[in-house]
């Protein structure tokens, strides 16, 4: 009895044993078939992140054949390049995101970053720009420059930081000249009862009226149709903007008055600016002051070439004798002198001083 109760213990323990031999067999196998990542997986070595670069969209209303977006192409080159790509610029033509009103309401807002609009919108915004628009002001292109790049010019520049948005350069739009789908134009009278579009600016609208004309403001994307459907007789551009938007297609008459000289500003809206580095607001400045140059001169030579093209496509070209240009000057002298007080007389005076000089620098 006693060697069998030995002999049944034996035998438990030996398969006690076994079964913890088992468990621990099985478990070394799991852990072998199963490696820890520190023992058995290479970790990946982690990726750097990448900084997604910041988005400049620059708008304007012209179309992409035009000197203007074809110094804005330049401007986006310089800057990418500049700034190793951490600033990319992207570019809208043609109105794509808005009239220039639009996209400078964008800029304050800061859901859009530069814009290069004509001065007479900005008068809405910063009254002395108007002064821009003083009809037969400019006698010649060195003078608008030396006015544009010198003192007076950055005064000007400088008011715009409080509207929320930052003056780069002053790039050209050129002489504005006169079309129309009714007569030629030759003489004030010739003016009487035409409806013109204007851009959205005072001093343009009574500069008309009192050339005899009916001015109707309109936003540029809408000009074309506006014409085709006999909506408005004719508008007022430089020969580049009158050819390149194929004008001629919808009118038969056009004029050299050379009423206006029209500025460009390449601006930025002031929020992505603060939001620059000092380094990249550097390269944003020096780019649209070497592209402002390449503006004006792909410009001159677009107006010198499209008026003959102009020709060429079957409008009637009037040129305005001197005496003629001189009376028109003349009979708008009044709007000049009442707006005068609205952009404020002392700097207005200021302003025709600079221009004296710089005729008396540009004639030596």
């Amino acid at each position: 009895m006693f060697k069998l109760m030995k002999s049944k213990k034996f035998v438990l323990a030996m398969v006690f044993l076994l079964s913890l031999v088992l468990i621990v067999g099985c478990s070394t196998q799991t852990k072998k078939e199963e490696p820890t990542q520190s023992e058995g997986k290479k970790e990946e070595p982690k990726k750097e992140e990448t900084k997604k670069p910041r988005i400049i969209r620059a708008g304007i209303g012209l179309n992409d054949k035009h000197p203007q977006f074809k110094a804005l192409e330049e401007f986006k080159k310089i800057v990418e390049e500049k700034t190793n790509g951490s600033v990319k610029v992207e570019l809208y033509h043609s109105g794509q995101i808005g009239d220039d009103r639009t996209m400078m309401e964008a800029l304050q807002l800061g859901t859009q970053e530069m814009t290069c609009p004509a001065t007479a919108p900005i008068a809405n915004f910063v009254k002395e720009f108007s002064i821009f628009d003083f009809p037969f002001i400019f006698p010649n292109e060195k003078v608008a420059d030396m006015i544009l790049d010198g003192p007076v010019g950055q005064e000007l520049l400088d008011k715009l930081p409080e509207q929320g948005i930052i003056g780069l350069a002053y790039w050209e739009n050129g002489y504005r000249q006169l079309t129309n789908d009714v007569r030629p134009v030759a003489k004030v009278e010739d003016f009487n009862g035409l409806k013109i579009r204007t851009m959205e600016n005072q001093v343009h609208l009574d500069a008309f009226r009192a050339l005899g004309a009916n001015p109707t403001p309109m936003p540029f994307p809408e000009l074309f149709t506006a014409m085709q459907q006999g909506t408005v007789d004719g508008q007022e551009n430089p020969f580049a903007t009158i050819y390149l938007q194929k004008f001629y297609e919808v009118q038969k008459y056009v004029s050299d008055t050379n009423h206006v000289y029209s500025p460009f500003v390449l601006m930025m809206s002031k929020k992505f600016w603060d939001e620059s580095t000092p380094e990249e607001q550097k390269i944003f400045k020096e780019a649209a002051i070497a592209t402002r140059d390449i503006n004006r001169k792909l410009n001159r030579e677009a107006n010198s070439k499209y008026v003959e093209e102009l020709e060429k496509t079957g409008m009637t070209l009037t040129r305005i004798s001197d005496e003629d240009r001189a009376e028109m000057a003349k009979v708008v002298a009044p709007v000049i002198e009442k707006h005068k007080e609205k952009v404020g007389k002392e700097f207005a005076d200021k302003f025709y001083k600079a221009i004296d000089e710089a005729i008396k620098a540009t004639s030596n």
